[in-house]
């Protein structure tokens, strides 16, 4: 260190306190970096890269950034990943002695955003702390610093920790150094957060009341984490941080990480948009925090019967309230938003502008109260009466703001007059002083006769006289004093000219100097109405996503749907929301969907591209639409309360952790089958197509019956091997359905229409030729498939071939035999259907292996006869 000067010193000094994050070190009009920094940066954000003398023999590489636009270069980075600690001069240069005073003021983390494009309005920018209690026990609490909100819950697996985090965003993780190594990687590898440290920390009194409903030790050791961390990185009072909320996961319907992706509930699968997402078809919010509310439920949806009915009955009655529900959302157009305002004024970096965004917002509370108490509904009155539109606050504001203040509050212009009395008297000071240099500037015109005399302003010379040198002939005696001359005129001063410049300053700069602290001080007074605020930011957000499920159902013509505590499972004329939309004119074949304790899974083939996909997602998005309390796309919905959704949809490789296309698809069935219950549904599309024909057809068959037997979960499953169809015989409660489709003129025609019973083909070849790939191609492939198809035309039951791995069907079961054998399409005689229904009696958990050995050799006797 002694290498270096004085003012290198500190830039190192304080940089060891901030080693994972780039140093704004200011210096003059400028925000500068140096050594690693600056080199790094200077790459990131395509700046110059210089150099300058630090004392050493070898001179330091530097790069800066204007200070008056470093906000931009700030959200780069923390777009990027990386965080910037702000560091200022905390003394008056003036008065230093020797390299003045700088600290960090600030850190900027991508969790602790709280303002510019990095903050999206109708998007939560989550910050989360993680506690290990144990190996397999870990508490997860998470913070909104630009809206307060703050939540905690318990986990028991570190799938369910990722799980939630990706649910949530979140954008920045804290975590003890202790952690496991090996759950830090997982983080960084499946969830590309940024990991920050925090040393865990006595509770401090200040956190008493934000985690007074918190009881359990290890959920009360992630919320300490993090508000330490909070707090020291931020450096300021986060009086708006709200009480955390304690909940549990099974508190709502669970749908994992990769459900989510394949049912593209917030995001499309392949653009990674909103475009084209069930959140992007709902989104008919009139408010930026009715937006975070809407995806918050899509996230979340319920399985309380009643508050489900109690979302849904509010959505009627909205719906049906036409001109009532136009009114509303004309009223929150003009409501801005509460949430992230109250944090702004906590936070302190509001301004007057923001406050008249507060003051519009709180004038339409009454009106829109006064509107919800005219629709009859019990709850939506209760939300009525529960909104308080604070008027002592409105009342404040209004008093004390113009309507159009400057954006500065440190320029003056923003008070309104007769607010403040001794504002008001510096204020005609500077207005009569202004008129009185109008009024001179006319009387030394008509009193020297130059008519282009004029009396100008500068900060350096303060008020003066100017006369364009043609002129200055007519100043015969003149009482004026040259203060400068220029190429075309000279300006003069004159006594009087000085005293009231004298005047008018002082005013002006009394007025910008009172109008500020007048300010600071309203901005206290407004903090003290933080936590109504976000109450009432609360109610005016779920209004406003109520609003948007009865303008979306009114739109697209959806309807209630029936929630039952049984097992049965109605929808009929059903659509998928998504691809309905989308579609627009052209006209969507809607399917109906029964399901009951008698029929738990549905066996669904066809072609490729004819509409199975679509069919099992619409049900599992028809289930997600009810139970967050909107109205559903179909004619007619009787719908069971689903406790997890679980999908495997769609081929995709991990290949960040290694995890080939099968591999994928295997631990998505294995996520479903360990989780699920028999209140579950599972959608299991083309599950073995990773594999070998019979890998796949084995384990597709082996899925279906665990399910069958040990889960008992609604299932769809789709698949291209009809082999499986024979299972309707023996699991009693599975049944086929297909997609149909006919051929015309060797073309396949898609009818996109669900009926019973099984698939005859797949129609591969002709979705091929829909593609249009080369009739050469078509032609061979054709050739091959009759090939294929002759060699699998002998009975079966006539083989008497050496057992191999070829999957075949005897008896409604697929069994495993050594050599390549053919699949029997024929139905068994009536000698075959005695000697099965003889198979069936047995019972094989008595029997000796010497019995069971005995029995099947009479019964292929009797076969071979």
């Amino acid at each position: 260190m002694e290498q270096y000067t004085p003012m290198i010193r500190q830039y190192l000094a304080i940089k060891a306190q901030y080693e994972d994050a780039f140093l704004f070190f200011r210096l003059g009009d400028f925000y500068e970096m140096f050594f690693e920094d600056a080199t790094k940066a200077s790459q990131l954000l395509e700046i110059t890269l210089t150099s300058r003398d630090g004392g050493s023999s070898e001179r330091i590489p530097m790069c800066g950034v204007p200070y008056h636009s470093a906000a931009a270069y700030i959200e780069q980075l923390i777009e990027l990943g990386y965080k910037v600690a702000i560091c200022e001069q905390t003394e008056d240069p003036k008065q230093a002695k020797g390299v003045v005073k700088r600290e960090v003021v600030q850190l900027i983390t991508p969790g602790t955003v709280m303002e510019g494009k990095g903050l999206h309005d109708k998007e939560n920018n989550y910050i989360a702390a993680l506690f290990c209690e144990n190996d397999d026990t870990y508490s997860l609490a998470f913070c909104d610093l630009s809206t307060g909100e703050s939540r905690t819950t318990a986990l028991t697996a570190v799938e369910e920790v990722l799980n939630e985090l990706s649910t949530l965003r979140a954008k920045e993780v804290v975590i003890a150094p202790d952690l496991e190594e090996e759950v830090k990687k997982v983080l960084k590898e499946r969830l590309s957060v940024t990991l920050s440290h925090q040393d865990p920390l006595p509770e401090e009194d200040g956190f008493a009341s934000l985690i007074k409903e918190v009881s359990a030790p290890a959920m009360r050791q992630a919320t300490n984490l993090l508000f330490h961390y909070l707090h020291r990185t931020q450096k300021r009072s986060l009086t708006h941080l709200q009480p955390v909320e304690v909940y549990e996961v099974h508190q709502f319907m669970k749908i994992d990480f990769y459900s989510k992706r394949n049912l593209e509930l917030t995001e499309t699968i392949r653009s990674k948009n909103k475009k084209g997402s069930l959140l992007w078809l709902l989104d008919e919010t009139m408010t930026a925090m009715g937006g975070r509310m809407l995806k918050q439920w899509i996230d979340r949806p319920l399985i309380n019967q009643r508050q489900i009915n109690e979302r849904l009955s509010m959505v009627e009655k909205l719906l049906h309230a036409f001109f009532e529900r136009q009114e509303i959302r004309e009223m929150l157009k003009e409501v801005y938003d509460l949430e992230r305002l109250a944090g702004r004024v906590a936070f302190g970096n509001v301004n007057s502008r923001d406050l008249i965004q507060l003051k519009k917002s709180l004038q339409q509370i009454p009106a829109l109260k006064d509107l919800l108490l005219r629709i009859d509904n019990d709850e939506i009155q209760a939300l009525s009466n529960k909104m308080n539109p604070c008027e002592e606050l409105t009342d404040l504001l209004e008093q004390a703001f113009v309507d159009n203040p400057p954006l500065s509050v440190k320029e003056g212009g923003m008070i309104r007059d007769g607010f403040h009395a001794e504002l008001d008297e510096y204020k005609d000071a500077s207005r009569n002083g202004k008129d009185w240099i109008a009024n001179l500037q006319q009387q030394e015109r008509e009193r020297t006769g130059i008519k282009s005399l004029k009396i100008g302003y500068n900060r350096i010379f303060g008020y003066y006289i100017e006369i364009t040198k043609a002129n200055l002939h007519l100043l015969q005696g003149s009482r004026y004093e040259r203060k400068q001359t220029l190429a075309n005129c000279e300006r003069f001063i004159t006594p009087e000219l000085k005293e009231k410049e004298t005047l008018i300053l002082q005013a002006t700069e009394k007025i910008i100097e009172l109008e500020y602290e007048l300010f600071i001080e309203i901005r206290e007074q407004v903090k003290a109405f933080i936590p109504e605020l976000q109450e009432l930011s609360r109610l005016v957000s779920e209004l406003d996503v109520l609003q948007c499920f009865a303008e979306v159902s009114e739109k697209r013509q959806y309807i209630r749907p029936e929630l039952t505590d049984s097992r049965e499972l109605v929808i009929k004329e059903g659509r998928h929301p998504v691809v309905e939309k989308v579609m627009d004119s052209q006209e969507y074949v809607p399917n109906d969907c029964f399901m009951n304790s008698e029929r738990e899974m549905l066996l669904v083939t066809g072609p490729n591209m004819s509409g199975k996909s679509t069919y099992m997602r619409q049900v599992a998005l028809t289930a997600i639409m009810a139970q967050i309390g909107c109205f559903v796309p179909a004619g007619e919905a009787r719908l069971p309360i689903f406790d997890q959704v679980f999908t495997r949809i769609g081929a995709a490789d991990d290949l960040i952790s290694g995890q080939s296309t099968f591999m994928v698809e295997m631990l998505e069935a294995k996520n479903a089958i360990t989780h699920a219950t028999n209140q579950s549904l599972i959608l299991f599309d083309e599950i073995g197509r990773g594999t070998s024909t019979y890998d796949g057809m084995a384990l597709a068959q082996a899925i279906i019956e665990y399910i069958h037997e040990h889960i008992q979960a609604k299932t769809l499953f789709s698949t291209h091997y009809h082999e499986l169809t024979v299972l309707e015989e023996s699991l009693s409660q599975l049944k086929n359905v297909h997609v149909s489709a006919v051929e015309q003129n060797g073309r396949v025609v898609f009818l996109h229409k669900i009926k019973e019973g099984a698939a005859d083909k797949s129609y591969g070849i002709h979705v091929a030729q829909l593609a249009e790939l080369p009739r050469e191609l078509i032609d061979r492939a054709n050739e091959i498939l009759a090939e294929l198809e002759q060699k699998e035309q002998p009975d079966l039951l006539k083989q008497e071939k050496k057992p191999s791995n070829k999957i075949a069907e005897s008896s409604g079961q697929l069994s495993f035999f050594s050599e390549p054998v053919a699949v029997s399409a024929q139905q068994p005689d009536h000698k075959e259907k005695k000697i099965i229904e003889e198979l069936k009696s047995y019972d094989l958990l008595e029997m000796t292996p010497l019995d069971a050995m005995n029995a099947l050799y009479t019964l292929q006797k009797k076969l071979k006869k």
